[in-house]
């Protein structure tokens, strides 16, 4: 198959496009950046586009095309979120107007306020959000699944692996001291994505007898939070503990933090967002059994090892 991944260039899109070409695909990836690291796209061949400049003016004739491209950061004004996640996904979708499209969206649509228990795939979107983040990608959901053509929705929670440029440089950059601040009891289970698993989830969307959908992408089953966060700090060496901080009295900090950065428009977000806080401080966890079933989808387990080298 020929296909055209979007979002090359970064982390979750460079991934992909080094096992479909493993996979003896023909892969063609774009990114914003001029040009990318040697191997970070496999054998695939690389093309610059920005997608919210409008649609490919010479898209390459395709089989199929795995949308990865998007802002995945919880701080931005909410213009920003909207020109890439929404306006560029419409963009992908009229540069190949009838081919499969595998949208890779995000858990962060289920609804943010409240717990999400083994949640499926009926319940999100949801009516509100803490961010720009989650509305636009909500909104992006939408725009996919609204075009008639074959179309695929993905949604992981937390993606981590070798390249992760969010979530494992997120957590060590909290410690401090020998401890690493967290929200909650640390018993909360979590739901993880390994970019393994994602890539996995993302070749069987774009070459597999399944059309249509929407999947939760997760690894094989939850995590502990603290558990996963000790065996973060035990893979890199570093003598450091998780110490716990309670929900009710972290929320409203972070919501007068959020209020003041916004104040004075900083560029940078608080060190601790009610966004971060919602993702890891209660249960977020997503059932599994729809990619199972339809997919074919064969989840490896939460494993940091060689976190090391990450």
């Amino acid at each position: 198959m020929r296909i055209a991944v979007t979002g090359a260039s970064g982390f979750v899109g460079g991934a992909v496009c080094r096992a479909l070409t493993g996979a003896g695909h023909d892969v063609v990836g774009f990114g914003r950046r001029p040009t990318t690291p040697p191997g970070h796209v496999g054998a695939a061949a690389y093309r610059q586009w920005d997608l919210t400049g409008g649609p490919l003016p010479d898209p390459p004739p395709v089989d199929a095309v795995v949308h990865c491209a998007g802002t995945v950061t919880d701080w931005g004004p909410r213009r920003e979120f909207f020109a890439v996640n929404v306006d560029g996904t419409r963009h992908a979708l009229a540069a190949w107007p009838r081919v499969r499209f595998v949208h890779v969206s995000t858990a962060s649509v289920y609804d943010p306020r409240r717990p999400t228990v083994m949640a499926t795939e009926d319940q999100a979107p949801a009516g509100r959000y803490l961010n720009a983040y989650g509305a636009s990608k909500a909104a992006a959901e939408r725009v996919v699944l609204a075009a008639d053509r074959p179309a695929i929705v993905l949604r992981p929670h937390a993606v981590y692996g070798p390249g992760d440029t969010t979530l494992l440089p997120r957590v060590l950059a909290a410690v401090r001291g020998g401890r690493l601040p967290a929200v909650g009891d640390g018993r909360q289970p979590i739901s993880l994505t390994s970019v393994g698993n994602l890539v996995q989830a993302c070749t069987l969307a774009a070459c597999g007898p399944v059309e249509r959908g929407v999947f939760n992408v997760t690894d094989a089953c939850a995590v502990r939070l603290d558990d996963a966060l000790r065996a973060i700090l035990a893979e890199r060496g570093i003598a450091a503990r998780p110490v716990y901080l309670p929900f009710g009295a972290v929320w409203p900090l972070a919501t007068a933090a959020e209020g003041l950065y916004r104040l004075f428009r900083s560029a940078s977000p608080p060190r601790l967002t009610r966004y971060a806080i919602s993702h890891l401080a209660v249960e977020r966890t997503l059932d599994i059994t729809a990619a199972r079933r339809t997919l074919g989808y064969r989840p490896e387990p939460t494993s940091f090892a060689g976190a090391a080298y990450w």
